[in-house]
């Protein structure tokens, strides 16, 4: 197996945003500056849908005062137009020049809130802001500002929001049709804590007087009343997520799971109860923020999204849905029927239909270009590896913004990173360690060298800003296709060594391993007598 050749740079670059599908599962986790260790703000996003992400660079602009965008469906049909600024922020990925990161789950909530009138859907609001605000309460200002005038088209969506200096989360739901307002609070995480969301509404309570670390829309309260989602006579406090996002035991069971398994696993000493994500009758909801146990690295974010409820009672590694190797996937629809009884299968933070994820870096010690990474990785968070990808630089990785879901091809990234995930599918509790052995001496690395890449730009970004960019631009390109060409190097070893059921170490003849003692076991009881031999 070859170990990563990474390159100094010495040359210039080249392109950067993702193209966001609608896509109604998503896992973001909120880290504040001190709950990092290095006093990185982070965000992270997983873009949970099946289908092909292009990664693209948009670089910053300026714009006469009559200028116009457009705003089209995916069909390509214009529906709209929104009025352009005088300069736009240069945008790579979901991250600005400024350090400026947005990401997002849906949780529809009250879906006849959804204004089909509405011009922006929640992407285009996320686009928008990130060319033009430079901080996370600007952010909150414009997309707010733009839906209030253009009206909101997506259901319930939360946001999360993070700068170098601050993380919000903040969400939002429509009103009926006709109406351009939107119904939306916005919390700052407090120093030292994190947070998480998973396709349901997360903000309870709120504090009404303290503009400082609490924004809202005037009627959020009003507006609930109104419909019938909230009644104040009782005496009961107002809660956002309750109101336009009513708990089920099958969004409790999809969404709080994830959300009760980040929590438990960067505080464990606060034991979180799995009842509430299990729908046990008077169970309280997990807190929309927590301190962890310790802080926590980029590595350990990484890690903490890498997760299908190992080692607890929700393990999808374990029991016979897992199949002879342990697979934790399971295929969709994710809930079934049989004898007109409803199932649903666990829904792990790591899926296989992830089409990309990110782990953002917003340092305010540093200079914006370099102060910004954007760890990028497509497919499976469990099976990619993040590349580093800073905001400074001009242009993107090539076989990351090419391919087509309908094409294989191994020019493009996410079609290399699939293979791989797809062909360990086959003796998973085989391969997955050796991928994640190179995933691990990838990323390793990368976090290792990042100080000393870093420490020779300080200088340029003051005496040289265009080689500063030549600089970042060509790392960060050259070694996300080091990684890609690693990755199908890795996909080739796997195929060779597993093939047709055998294992081939090398140098050896192929290697009969069977099946494990424990699925035989289930064999047998499922048809004790369709495989036993007689003794004669």
């Amino acid at each position: 197996m070859k170990r990563l050749f990474l390159a100094i740079p010495i040359y210039i670059g080249a392109i950067v945003l993702i193209s966001c599908l609608k896509v109604s599962a998503c896992t973001n986790l909120l880290v504040t500056k001190g709950a990092s260790d290095d006093g990185s703000v982070m965000i992270t996003y997983t873009c949970d849908g099946e289908f092909h992400p292009i990664l693209e660079y948009h670089p910053a602009a300026d714009h006469g005062p009559n200028d116009s965008l457009e705003i089209t469906g995916w069909s390509g049909k214009v529906r709209g137009k929104v009025k352009q600024v005088l300069h736009t922020y240069a945008v790579v990925g979901l991250m600005n020049e400024y350090q400026l990161t947005i990401g997002e789950t849906t949780f529809d909530g009250r879906e006849e809130l959804q204004n089909p009138d509405g011009l922006l859907e929640y992407w285009d609001m996320m686009q928008l802001a990130l060319e033009r605000a430079k901080t996370a309460r600007e952010a909150i200002g414009v997309m707010t500002d733009l839906v209030e005038e253009y009206g909101y088209r997506s259901t319930g969506e939360t946001f999360s929001i993070a700068d170098p200096k601050e993380v919000w989360i903040m969400e939002m739901i429509g009103p009926d049709s006709g109406g351009h307002g939107v119904e939306w609070v916005a919390l700052k995480i407090p120093e030292g804590y994190i947070s998480c969301h998973a396709n349901k509404a997360r903000i309870g309570e709120f504090p009404l007087k303290d503009r400082k670390n609490c924004l809202y829309s005037s009627n959020v309260i009003s507006f609930a009343i109104e419909k019938g989602y909230y009644d104040p006579k009782p005496g009961k406090p107002f809660r956002f997520c309750d109101a336009y996002c009513p708990a089920t035991p099958k969004n409790q069971r999809y969404a709080d799971t994830r959300v009760w398994s980040i929590f438990r696993r960067a505080a464990p000493s606060q034991n979180f109860s799995p009842d509430y994500h299990r729908a046990v009758e008077g169970a309280k909801p997990y807190p929309l923020w927590i301190k962890p146990d310790k802080k926590l690295s980029v590595a350990d974010v990484f890690a903490l999204m890498r997760d299908h409820y190992e080692g607890t009672p929700y393990d999808m590694t374990k029991g016979i849905d897992a199949g002879p190797y342990g697979s934790p996937y399971r295929w969709r629809p994710i809930t079934w029927a049989v004898d007109s009884v409803e199932y649903a299968w666990e829904r792990p933070i790591s899926t296989q239909q992830t089409a990309y994820s990110f782990v953002s870096q917003s340092r305010s010690w540093l200079p914006n270009p370099i102060g910004g990474v954007f760890w990028y990785g497509v497919d499976d968070t469990y099976s990619t590896c993040y590349i580093p990808l800073y905001c400074g630089i001009d242009t993107v990785p090539r076989s990351f913004t090419i391919g087509r879901r309908d094409n294989f091809s191994w020019e493009s990234a996410w079609w290399v990173f699939n293979f791989v995930a797809n062909w360990a599918n086959l003796k998973y509790s085989y391969m997955m360690p050796e991928i994640q052995a190179v995933q691990r001496d990838i990323e390793e690395t990368f976090l290792d060298l990042q100080p000393l890449i870093e420490k020779s730009c300080v200088d340029l970004a003051t005496s040289n800003p265009k080689l500063l960019t030549r600089y970042l631009t060509h790392y960060s390109v050259s070694q996300a296709e080091q990684v890609v060409s690693r990755w199908k190097e890795l996909g080739e070893y796997l195929i060779t060594k597993y093939n047709d059921g055998y294992i081939k170490e090398e140098n050896e003849r192929p290697q009969e391993k069977g099946y494990p003692e424990g699925w035989l076991r289930e064999v047998i009881k499922s048809r004790p007598d369709q495989f036993r031999l007689p003794i004669k």
